[in-house]
């Protein structure tokens, strides 16, 4: 770890471009191309950063967000005793171990594409169901004030973010499962039973029980994901190529196609980033574990 975040720092302070033809003497990490915090301007100054960073944040909080509630709706459905329950635990799992560049390429082509994916013959049989009540008595003539729906594109601007941040929830929402699963199988039960024959409610249960045990697994899927999500890149090239849908480690892997001292100031602030979200995420599980 120490000797590429060495190189990386050194880099970051030198100029350091590949393919210079004006100053070829650029194109060699030399010492005597040092440019001091001038890569570091250059970046903050570039049209993508500050929304690279906004957009980290964004999608990783909502993944986040959206995985431990999914998460925790399933571990307490699937907790309970039922007929095959091991087949539906084992393909519940099963979306965690599908790579991350297959993941992307199954749900922008087979359930995202406006054409000959689930959005588009979702939205078409919609259509075509309004369109045979239009003639129906009765309901007709308040079918036929409804529009025609168009299917949604997820490749474009402004939606490629969801549609990044729907497969990942998808694929990591079983990681959250199988934690908050395992912890549910340590829930005193006794507790429970007293608060029944007390009176309390299902979701009085849920609010007083098991959400304060839930609490450390719950702080531990927020700190583990938001340290891998905050590195993605698959997903972002494969929905749009990075077209109004950047992260850092895109914007790494944009600059480094020519501009290496750039793409390793850039890395430096990623890791500056990760370690803010990690330092908050360690300070709520110390907290969390205190109580």
């Amino acid at each position: 770890m120490l000797v590429p975040l060495g190189m990386t720092l050194y880099f970051s302070f030198i100029r350091y471009v590949l393919n210079s033809l004006r100053r070829p003497e650029w194109t060699k990490p030399s010492l005597s191309n040092w440019r001091g915090f001038g890569n570091y301007e250059f970046v903050m100054s570039s049209k993508d950063f500050w929304f690279a960073i906004q957009n980290s944040l964004f999608i990783v909080c909502s993944i986040l967000f959206a995985t431990v509630i999914l998460g925790i709706l399933i571990a307490i459905l699937i907790n309970r005793v039922f007929p095959g329950r091991g087949i539906v635990r084992v393909l519940l799992i099963s979306p965690f171990f599908v790579m991350p560049a297959v993941n992307a390429v199954l749900w922008i082509n087979m359930i995202l594409d406006p054409v000959l994916g689930l959005n588009g013959l979702a939205v078409a049989g919609i259509n075509d169901l309004v369109a045979s009540l239009q003639s129906a008595p009765l309901v007709g003539g308040f079918f036929s004030l409804w529009p025609e729906f168009e299917p949604i594109s997820f490749r474009a601007t402004q939606t490629s973010a969801y549609a990044v941040i729907m497969m990942v929830t998808w694929q990591w929402t079983p990681f959250a499962v199988l934690i908050f699963m395992t912890s549910l199988q340590s829930e005193d039960q006794q507790q429970k039973e007293a608060a029944v024959l007390d009176g309390a409610g299902v979701w009085s249960q849920f609010r007083f029980l098991t959400l304060p045990h839930l609490g450390r697994p719950i702080a531990i899927v927020v700190m583990i994901q938001a340290i891998f999500h905050l590195s993605l890149y698959a997903e972002i090239e494969i929905v749009s190529r990075g077209n109004g849908n950047k992260n850092l480690p895109y914007l790494i892997g944009e600059f480094a196609n020519n501009n290496i001292g750039a793409a390793s100031a850039t890395g430096i602030f990623a890791v500056i980033l990760a370690n803010i979200v990690a330092i908050f995420l360690l300070r709520m599980v110390g907290k969390t574990l205190m109580e």
